[in-house]
């Protein structure tokens, strides 16, 4: 019998494997085997559903290769995962901090949003963004 626990922590290795399919690996076809029936996207730049997507994974493997998304935190509740994620597009760059918040349903993606900053040059504090 699978408790809360047991899906919440199944809801975060499905956003693991996600992550390391869809964008650090370009593989649309591994990655969409983690999409659920309909897939919302709330980033206003990439398309909605499954072929938006597709379309987001295309780009990237055309535009930028050697993109990797390294998280440093997720989180779970109810059917929701968040990730706190360094994202960085050519190597070398200082990137992107980005919070990204997934919907599951049925241990399936079939919601996205997010928001990104771009990691400085110069802080104000110490503290870093991670």
């Amino acid at each position: 019998m699978e408790t809360t626990l047991d899906k919440l922590e199944a809801n975060k290795q499905t956003v693991l494997a996600f992550y390391e399919a869809g964008l650090n690996g370009k593989d649309f076809d591994a990655a969409s085997k983690l999409i659920g029936p309909r897939y919302v996207q709330h980033n206003p730049q990439i398309a909605d559903g499954i072929e938006g997507f597709k379309g987001f994974v295309e780009y990237l493997s055309e535009t930028f290769p050697n993109l990797h998304a390294k998280i440093h935190k997720i989180f779970a509740e109810g059917d929701y995962v968040v990730a706190h994620v360094h994202g960085v597009r050519v190597p070398g760059q200082r990137g992107t901090a980005i919070v990204d918040i997934f919907k599951l349903e049925d241990g399936k993606i079939v919601e996205h949003w997010d928001v990104m900053q771009p990691i400085p040059e110069d802080a104000l504090n110490e503290n870093g963004m991670f």
